[in-house]
């Protein structure tokens, strides 16, 4: 998922640092105070995931967790993967500078869409059936960013296309993990943190209304 310099055109370098660029500020105009903390677990969740590579011929995997990260975070995901891939490429040589904008759009615009389709089924239903749309939620985050990277190395030359069919095959494994890792956070966040999805958890008490003449008998009670 990682990029390297030199290996695609120009205008897929352009195309991808605009959607980027718009992505990340888009991102911190939706990122309010209390949801930095998880901003920056989620980004370190994915620098971490990120660093273990199995290589598969001349391609690597790795896990990206950037389904559960979509799910929380919404567009704030562009930011918070965006540090991630920069401190990578710094340190430890992943991807790239000058691609680095191709691969944030490869990893965070599948993480924006599994938000808007997968996130209301979360919020909506029980812990057990959040699970479930979790474990599509991180599947399909991972089918849609190898489709991306597919797409980026495609539009880059035709020698690029068989590197792009093996990405895809290579991480069908990790679709099936990522679904059950995803799928166990939800499920535990729905348990324990259920507001960090807005949703409330089963037992949370719900707000009682007061019937105005009920509020009218209470108030002639305290007046004698």
């Amino acid at each position: 998922m990682h990029i390297v310099d030199g290996a695609l055109s120009a205008p897929v370098i352009v195309v991808g640092s605009a959607i980027t660029i718009a992505g990340i500020g888009l991102g911190l105009r939706q990122m309010p105070t209390e949801k930095i903390p998880a901003a920056g677990v989620l980004s370190a969740t994915f620098f971490c995931a990120s660093l273990v590579h199995m290589s598969i011929g001349p391609s690597s995997v790795h896990l990206i967790m950037n389904g559960l990260c979509g799910l929380v975070l919404g567009w704030a995901s562009f930011p918070a993967l965006f540090v991630a891939l920069l401190l990578q490429a710094i340190f430890f040589g992943f991807g790239g500078l000058t691609v680095i904008g191709v691969n944030t759009a490869n990893i965070a615009v599948p993480a924006v869409i599994v938000y808007y389709l997968c996130r209301p089924g979360i919020v909506r239903s029980s812990p057990q059936v959040a699970a479930i749309w979790g474990a599509v939620g991180g599947a399909l985050a991972i089918a849609l960013t190898t489709g991306c990277v597919g797409l980026a190395l495609a539009f880059s030359g035709d020698e690029f296309i068989p590197a792009a069919k093996l990405v895809f095959v290579a991480h069908l494994p990790i679709m099936a993990i990522e679904a059950v890792l995803c799928a166990a956070a939800v499920y535990l966040i729905r348990k324990v943190k259920p507001e960090l999805f807005g949703a409330l958890s089963a037992d949370s008490p719900q707000p009682q209304s007061v019937s105005a003449p009920a509020a009218g008998a209470s108030l002639r009670s305290t007046h004698p």
